[in-house]
């Protein structure tokens, strides 16, 4: 009963601070639009989480994060993005300090920078997936561009403002570093690294190498569109064929930490016992290397490179 009431206290935190957090990014979007409009940019009169964020953006943590958000694609303040995991990891300190043992507590301080890595690790990964799902049309537009008389850089501006996010920012981006004054070849190998991907890069490749020798780009690039379709389709069905496997790497995880709930559950503060005894600290070392284990091999064997 104690451990659904932490629960349900934590939870209610971790909503009002989400919504706090969203309010005020509603009510700053609303002054910068009248702003705008009333040609006010004052920056005194900015709200206070505003004038924070600047001051955090200045430090190196600060521009870490940004960096990162914005290769992750996430629209949002880095300020925010940190306190929010600085929450998560409070919360699950607290959780597992009053419901399990203190030791657990101090492990769950980290689970908010593990959190927030992983939080854009999958943004990241997202926003990669969706610029390969692009990658067909892209070529495709390449290559009528290029077919009508066009150069290669009036052809990515063209799919940067016919295709949407994530492809199209990242084609404009590609052409106004071009049109300011950055070579073809530096500006897709920036493009590269904001997107590594083996299909990302043979396709900036087979440009910059027509653009050397003035090879056929439209026959190379409607071929490389029909070679992307059919690897995305290789690649939607082995995503669902090991769709369950995944669930199981993650379920194994989900228990091994479910199991210590229960036992205290059933038992109370049988797992601050074993914290504090030879014995017990060598059973849970041992049985959390072997979940650890297991799910690292479930995720090692559903892993595949096409």
């Amino acid at each position: 009963m104690v451990l659904i009431v932490l629960l349900c206290s934590v939870g209610a935190s971790v909503c009002a601070l989400v919504g706090i957090v969203h309010l005020t990014s509603v009510a700053t979007e609303r002054r910068r639009i009248a702003a705008a409009v009333t040609g006010d940019d004052r920056i005194d009169d900015a709200p206070l989480i505003e004038r924070a964020n600047r001051r955090f953006r200045r430090t190196r943590l600060g521009q870490l994060v940004e960096r990162e958000l914005v290769l992750a694609g996430i629209d949002q303040r880095p300020l925010v993005v940190v306190l929010v995991a600085v929450a998560v990891g409070v919360s699950t300190a607290y959780i597992l300090w009053t419901a399990l043992a203190p030791v657990f507590g101090i492990l769950g301080l980290s689970a908010g920078a593990f959190a927030l890595r992983a939080f854009i690790r999958r943004a990241k990964a997202r926003r990669l997936e969706a610029f390969i799902v692009q990658m067909p049309e892209l070529a495709r537009v390449l290559a009528n561009a290029t077919s009508a008389g066009l150069s290669i850089t009036s052809a990515l501006a063209i799919a940067g403002d016919e295709l949407g996010a994530p492809a199209g920012p990242e084609l404009r981006s590609v052409a106004n570093s071009i049109r300011f004054g950055t070579d073809l070849v530096s500006a897709l190998d920036a493009m590269g690294k904001r997107l590594p991907s083996r299909e990302v890069a043979v396709l900036l490749s087979t440009l910059v190498v027509c653009a050397r020798s003035g090879g056929s780009l439209v026959t190379s690039l409607r071929d490389i569109a029909n070679t992307l379709e059919a690897r995305k389709e290789t690649r939607r069905e082995i995503r669902t064929t090991l769709a369950q496997a995944l669930a199981t790497g993650y379920l194994v995880i989900v228990l091994g930490v479910g199991m210590l709930f229960f036992i205290n559950l059933i038992q109370p503060g049988s797992v601050e016992k074993m914290t504090g005894h030879i014995v017990g600290q060598i059973a849970l070392v041992v049985s959390g290397s072997l979940f650890a284990l297991g799910f690292f091999l479930i995720r090692r064997m559903t892993r595949f490179d096409i």
